[in-house]
């Protein structure tokens, strides 16, 4: 458990606002990788100095040796693409960081001081989400300006409970998790040679409800209709508002005059690849990688009943699931 030093001061105000929305303090703190007394440490500042206090503070100790090389402009260079640089792809490692600080600067780094000064200008290793060469800024700038509006409103008029829906698929090919060897003993981890997988459906809602159903086959427009008709069977006197993608089942005519004909049913999409924008995307990022990190089954139907279990027990967990829903950059719009 890490005391968060490193994180962002957005992911900081973020994990604060999901307390202040009832989110406990122990599930904040599972979703950021820290301990319930840093996020206590964070709501408290913020409250005394607002969002200056959850900026990093200067530490002590040596001198750096590099003084002219600010946080902000090792910021700058980073958020750039690596290729700007002559690299091949866009991404950064120490190494090549390491690299044109050297050729810049015209000094001698070691690894670990590039990776102690990444980490104090806020920076952190991660793995990056896909973003589409399609996509197009200024459809997404007007969905927020124009639909967001609207799908307040329905929310608003209808007293709804508003879902964002998403697919996925469950793969037999499971994503490994690491543990501890002897150092140059890389271990050895089990797994099926199959290739196999479980298509599957959720909806997460603001308020940590979660809705799912699997199947054995791709997903058309007779199992997006069977999943909506599902979700109003769950909550069989209330109106719905559900976001989701434009993916061909969603957008189907037979999909589209089944939604026409259901009075409590109101769906928005979302803009075309915008995946970073649906909170249910998050849903399927922590069964894959936390959830059925390491999986041991080797059929379909082992996978299948693993993965039913897996998101039961999520289901049972609202306070994990509105930490979930909160990690995606706009929840807070949904308010």
């Amino acid at each position: 458990m890490c005391d968060g030093s490193h994180l962002p001061a957005e992911v900081r105000r973020r994990a604060v606002e999901a307390v202040r929305e009832g989110v406990p303090t122990g599930t904040v703190a599972k979703v950021n990788g820290v301990s319930r007394i840093t996020v206590f440490r964070w709501v408290r500042r913020f409250d005394l100095e607002g969002n200056q206090g959850l900026q990093r503070k200067p530490g002590s100790g040596r001198p750096r040796k590099l003084e002219e090389l600010t946080e902000e402009e090792l910021s700058e260079i980073v958020l750039q693409k690596a290729s700007d640089f002559g690299y091949e792809t866009d991404l950064w490692t120490v190494g090549r960081v390491r690299q044109v600080i050297q050729e810049r600067f015209d000094i001698r780094l070691s690894s670990n001081t590039v990776w102690r000064r990444l980490r104090d200008a806020g920076l952190t290793y991660q793995k990056p989400e896909r973003e589409y060469y399609e996509i197009d800024e200024e459809t997404r700038q007007a969905w927020l300006r124009e639909e967001v509006p609207k799908i307040r409103r329905a929310v608003q008029k209808y007293r709804a409970i508003l879902y964002f829906q998403d697919e996925s698929n469950v793969s037999l090919t499971a994503f490994l998790g690491k543990t501890w060897a002897p150092c140059g003993q890389t271990p050895k981890a089990t797994v099926t040679g199959k290739r196999a997988g479980v298509a599957a459906m959720s909806a997460i809602s603001r308020r940590g409800r979660l809705l799912f159903r699997l199947h054995e086959k791709r997903i058309a427009s007779g199992e997006v209709i069977d999943f909506l008709a599902q979700m109003l069977r769950h909550h069989a006197r209330r109106h719905l508002v559900v976001v989701m993608d434009q993916a061909p089942p969603h957008t189907s005519k037979k999909t589209t005059r089944y939604i026409d004909q259901q009075r409590r049913l109101h769906v928005f999409h979302l803009p075309k690849y915008s995946p970073d924008w649906n909170p249910d995307e998050k849903v399927w990022n922590h069964l894959k990688h936390q959830e059925l990190k390491s999986h041991q089954a080797k059929t379909k139907d082992e996978l299948k009943r693993l993965a039913r279990r897996k998101l039961q027990s999520m289901a049972r967990q609202p306070h994990l699931l509105r930490g979930i829903f909160f990690r995606c950059c706009v929840a807070n719009l949904f308010e």
